[in-house]
């Protein structure tokens, strides 16, 4: 097997045990398990809390002491034992600890398979920029496959409508998008993919603790030092504040189509029945997105790839804003999730390649954990607790529903002022003169 398809699969599967539950999982909880938003909110927050230490500390790991491809197989296969734990777990105390601890090994793996991605890659005299997004964009794939296989089986029953009896037994095993199978679904790809990564070609620590060493390169702290540089400085920055919109996305998106089920007239809308399966369009669109990447950075740079992201970002929002489940309406909730995919990857990624081609070899592995750590760890609950604030106090009503015209539209105006702060405030002058194979990013 070719190392190209190796890591496909990687990617593939990296992204197929998350997309498996994450979009149901406010659904799973409210819906199928009955608990109150009290007992069940803070379970939102356990992606962002083991982002803000677990990546950056499993970089160092990966940095220092052990190989990479291994510590990422032993993440995989403890995630996969959680999810196990999850599939049989009724109370919601338990289950946001359990939940905790899952996401603790899982969040390093998304930096980990970028940095694994690139050594060998480059190990293998691969150009980087061009060859890893046609690889990473089978993560994406991945994705959307495991919504579509959770969220499609849900109706799975129906198919015995048409004589095919397959579609009921399916459906008897894995119940539907918010049964709690789908974590068993999960786990088992997970610790398969766990396994899977012993078998990679071997991603050694970059470099031994040296004679002399300072305490905070003994202890792998020395990726720090990037907050000292102004201009990675601001890039993490903002990096945490675009991780707080993309929260706001991953938390409130399938919530937001399900609603119109309390409107009479859209109740039976396939806004409502399919929500995650048009919430996977977004998923779709970043395919494309994904491959445009390196035209992109060559050609405009990364500060305005950024800015090109953050204004998908306020249209992202904006057309939610003004969506419905019928007539223009319904081409704006379209819209919306076929922008999102060029305002998830001119960030995510482009980010991640931002930091793979501008940092030392040395500390990649702990710089792209400082990466996750600002955008899924400080900016995820920074967009969870202040977004929770904002709806709960001014935008709910007395009824319960939520106002979700004004809640989009104020989340429109937060990505259109973080967009013309980015624009004044982050300098970056691109040479695409001065391109050289397999670094398309000036510093």
């Amino acid at each position: 097997m070719n190392l190209k398809l190796r890591l496909t699969i990687l990617s593939f599967l990296q992204f197929f045990v998350w997309g498996a539950w994450l979009t149901t999982l406010g659904t799973y909880g409210f819906s199928y398990k009955q608990w109150s938003g009290a007992e069940f909110g803070a379970v939102f927050s356990t992606l962002g809390i083991a982002s803000i230490f677990m990546p950056a500390l499993m970089g160092i790991i990966a940095d220092k002491w052990i190989n990479a491809e291994k510590l990422y197989g032993i993440l995989h296969i403890l995630y996969g034992i959680t999810l196990f734990l999850l599939a049989k777990t009724d109370d919601p105390i338990t289950f946001f600890w359990i939940l905790l601890v899952g996401m603790c090994f899982f969040m390093p793996t998304l930096s980990l398979s970028n940095s694994i991605s690139y050594k060998l890659l480059k190990d293998s005299h691969y150009d980087v920029v061009k060859v890893f997004p046609p690889i990473r964009v089978w993560g994406t794939i991945g994705f959307i496959v495991a919504m579509w296989t959770t969220n499609f089986l849900s109706d799975a029953k129906s198919f015995s409508n048409l004589g095919i009896d397959i579609g009921t037994q399916i459906a008897d095993f894995l119940g539907n998008s918010i049964n709690a199978n789908q974590f068993y679904f999960a786990g088992i790809f997970a610790v398969f993919l766990g396994i899977f990564a012993f078998f990679l070609p071997k991603c050694p620590p970059p470099r031994l603790i040296k004679e002399g060493a300072s305490f905070a390169e003994k202890l792998g702290l020395d990726a720090f030092k990037l907050f000292a540089d102004r201009k990675m400085a601001l890039f993490f920055f903002f990096s945490m504040f675009l991780g707080a919109a993309l929260q706001l996305t991953n938390m409130y998106g399938d919530t937001y189509l399900k609603d119109f089920g309390n409107i009479a007239a859209f109740k039976d809308s396939a806004v409502v029945h399919y929500s995650t399966m048009i919430i996977s369009i977004s998923q779709i669109s970043e395919t494309l997105f994904i491959l445009a990447i390196p035209f992109f950075l060559y050609k405009f740079g990364i500060k305005k790839v950024m800015l090109i992201s953050m204004i998908a970002w306020v249209l992202r929002f904006g057309f939610f804003s003004f969506g419905s489940p019928e007539g223009f309406g319904l081409i704006l909730i379209i819209l919306s999730n076929i922008i999102y995919g060029m305002a998830f990857d001119f960030f995510n990624i482009s980010g991640s390649l931002f930091i793979e081609t501008t940092t030392d070899s040395k500390i990649r592995s702990s710089a792209q954990g400082l990466f996750m750590m600002m955008t899924n760890g400080f900016g995820a609950i920074l967009g969870s607790y202040v977004s929770g604030w904002l709806i709960s106090s001014f935008f709910t009503e007395q009824s319960g529903n939520k106002m979700w015209h004004e809640i989009w539209f104020v989340f429109a105006v937060y990505a259109l002022i973080i967009a013309l702060l980015f624009a004044v405030m982050f300098k970056h002058k691109h040479h695409p003169e001065d391109v050289t194979e397999g670094a398309v990013l000036n510093h």
